[in-house]
């Protein structure tokens, strides 16, 4: 008999708010295994190594581990909190005002007269101007004052400084000075972390490069401490592979190494909720084709993204906590509509729901661990959503007495209503908030959702999921194998990927392909350079190459694939073509185009993608299945609309068969989710096992 491979397990790990979310594969078999265990918010990592350290206790070999990929809030957190560094900034001599002019965004709303920016990453006690300055070309007009930087670096020190930024005039096109001045702040003081603009985001705009790497400079500490916190914990742990991956907010993963240094910090403030958005187009994909919009409802809030062919939809430009952040990330929204978000009752005696969460502690009233205020789970507990004694499989009981007490002491009683009514009327609003900013979303981007498929996951998703799709008018939901861990499995469902950005603004027309080709091969030597640091396969990589075009004197500039335009190198049929791509892709976003009009290059983009095995889910052919009453548990009083109860079956997932169908009212559990069959709907068992819902259909 031949020996077992040497590696045969990956393992991805989902840190939300409220649960940690592992999934290992177990390559030999294909075979799934899933862990749910409780965040630990003072120390993330731990919540991880817990997780890892129960999969040990079932047999798992970690030694034989050989992928580990990891998706975090640990910088979004840091964000909303503000728990960052303590930023000092190097500025051109006479632009320190950059910070505090910024734009005239007010966050939406352009008639708020008591608008207040957010207070500065880098206030001008932390600023220092250096005397230096380079032009739109990137040619040398005043030289680096390198006694200035070592000045900067020394009273920057004494400040109680963690993290410098180093934001020069159009260092997007001659980088040396930033590089000679970090080289210099490391001679003064060589353990301060140091973001550079012309690595975190080389591209015209003062404000948004100088934000975004404000930003990278406030957060890299943050996830260079806890990576090595968790790359300590898994050493311990004898976990066997050394190449570790962070899931970015661009869909993509990247090496530990890569995520601690290099400006590319800052790529991972959707680095939770990516993964899911990414694993529904990977593992949906027909449907993906059709058009799915991802529902993620976690513990503390609900994620929101769609797909149209086969694609999430992306942007390079969005804000984070109000502020700004100008690097690729997948398009979503979300909002705070988690199982964990309180219920309240407000000044003006309405019922409310969020921003605040339970969190992982104390959690809902329900999880006994001395919450007392309810949350969106004591509504479903009150509802019969969910069973008490069958939460994460029974690992975790849930108190029926004190959801209700919770809810009839800070709801009813104030409203004079009864609990059922209060339960019923909370899971009513979160659901109409969840549909709300669906609709919204979709206005916005110009999506049709009539023919979309709404796909839930996260511990709550599928709870609430038929109640959203009604509201939306949505007749097709897929609810996959495994909501609860479906974030921790879209991290063995991706590739890693790099993004790469160089501003050089030309007339498109005065452009000779040369030098556009000259421009794409130094990003693609790059990023050869850090793929090979980072012990990535060089050879099979992918590069995609897209320009940044506009009409002359617009104020924004629409990315535009090459992909297809050219052969071994951009020549002067590829730029006509892309003037053409451009024209009808402005068209079918804004209505219109200009076609005699001349078109600008703001900038060059490049995208390296390497394959990494995946998960590859397997269709189990359909025969006779069992009757679904062979899956039923018992019989559950549900309130799904109303205060008037209905006689809902209650099946156990596992036991359902392909093809197997079952009819609302009903309740579906397993280990990790639950799922909610209202009146009027059907399910049926797909051959990857997910529950396909119907809405008006046998």
């Amino acid at each position: 008999m031949m020996d077992a491979p040497v590696h045969r397990y990956r393992l991805g790990v989902d840190v939300g708010g409220t649960h940690t979310d592992l999934v290992v594969l177990d390559v030999a078999t294909g075979e799934l295994m899933v862990e749910k265990v409780s965040s630990t918010p003072e120390n993330p990592a731990l919540g991880v190594l817990n997780g890892v350290a129960r999969f040990v206790e079932r047999g798992v070999d970690v030694r034989r581990m050989e992928f580990f990929a990891h998706g975090t809030t640990i910088t979004t957190n840091a964000l909303l909190e503000s728990r960052g560094a303590r930023v000092g900034l190097l500025i051109t001599q006479g632009y320190r005002a950059v910070q505090e002019v910024q734009n005239q965004a007010r966050d939406g709303n352009l008639f708020d007269y008591f608008y207040a920016k957010p207070e500065p990453i880098a206030p001008q006690r932390l600023t220092r101007e250096i005397p230096e300055r380079s032009d739109h070309a990137g040619n040398v007009l005043v030289a680096l004052d390198h006694d200035a930087v070592r000045q900067a670096a020394r009273e920057l020190r004494e400040a109680g400084v963690e993290s410098i930024a180093v934001c020069f005039l159009f260092s997007f096109m001659n980088p040396a000075h930033e590089e000679t001045a970090r080289r210099l702040i490391h001679e003064v003081w060589p353990e301060v972390h140091v973001s550079l603009s012309s690595e975190v985001l080389p591209r015209i705009r003062e404000w948004p490069r100088l934000s975004t790497t404000l930003l990278n400079a406030y957060l890299e500490p943050v996830l260079v401490r806890y990576i090595a916190h968790l790359n300590k914990g898994l050493d311990e742990s004898r976990l066997g592979t050394q190449q570790r991956f962070l899931m970015q907010s661009n869909g993509g993963v990247m090496p530990f190494t890569a995520a601690v240094g290099g400006g590319k910090t800052v790529h991972t403030l959707l680095s939770g909720p990516a993964a899911g958005a990414q694993a529904s187009a990977y593992l949906a994909e027909s449907h993906a084709q059709r058009g799915l919009v991802t529902l993620d409802m976690g513990g503390t809030s609900a994620d929101i993204a769609f797909i149209e062919g086969g694609i999430p939809l992306e942007v390079t430009e969005g804000s984070i906590a109000r502020r700004q952040v100008d690097v690729p990330a997948l398009d979503m929204t979300t909002i705070s509509a988690g199982g964990g978000s309180i219920a309240w009752v407000d000044g003006s005696g309405f019922l409310a729901i969020g921003p605040r969460s339970a969190g992982a502690t104390p959690g809902p009233a329900c999880y006994g661990r001395g919450g007392t205020e309810p949350a969106v789970t004591d509504a479903d507990l009150v509802c019969g959503c969910l069973n008490p004694d069958y939460f994460l499989g029974g690992s975790q009981g849930l108190d029926v007495a004190a959801s209700h007490a919770a809810i009839e002491s800070r709801i009813a009683q104030p409203l004079g209503m009864t609990v059922i009514e209060a339960a019923v009327g909370i899971r009513r609003i979160v659901d109409m908030r969840m549909a709300d900013e669906v609709r919204v979303f979709a206005a916005r981007r110009g999506v049709d959702l009539t023919s979309f498929t709404l796909l839930p996951f996260g511990g709550a998703g599928a709870v609430h999921a038929a109640a959203v799709a009604e509201e939306l008018g949505i007749r097709h939901i897929l609810v996959p194998p495994r909501p609860g861990a479906f974030s921790a499995l879209g991290l063995l469902c991706t590739d890693v990927v790099h993004d790469y950005i160089r501003s050089d603004l030309k007339p498109l027309a005065d452009l000779e392909a040369g030098h556009v080709e000259s421009v794409f091969r130094q990003l693609e030597d790059k990023a050869r350079e850090e793929l090979a640091a980072e012990d990535m396969d060089v050879r099979s990589a992918r590069f995609l190459r897209e320009m940044d075009l506009r009409y002359t004197g617009q104020g924004y500039e629409l990315r535009t694939s090459l992909d297809g335009l050219y052969q071994d190198q951009v020549d002067a049929a590829t730029l006509a073509a892309a003037r053409q791509r451009f024209d009808e892709r402005h068209a079918q976003i804004h209505g219109h185009a200009a076609a005699n009009r001349p078109v600008e290059v703001v900038s060059y983009r490049l995208r390296v993608r390497v394959a990494v095995p995946k998960y590859q889910p397997r269709e189990q052919p359909g025969g006779t299945p069992r009757p679904a009453a062979d899956a039923l548990k018992g019989r559950r009083q549900l309130y799904f609309a109303g205060p008037e109860a209905l006689d809902a079956s209650v099946y156990e997932r596992d036991r359902l068969d392909v093809g197997a169908v079952i009819a609302g009212p009903a309740i579906v559990e397993q280990f990790d989710a639950t799922t909610i069959v209202p009146p009027g709907w059907t399910g049926r068992v797909d051959g990857y096992h997910n529950l396909m819902l119907e809405h008006g259909e046998a």
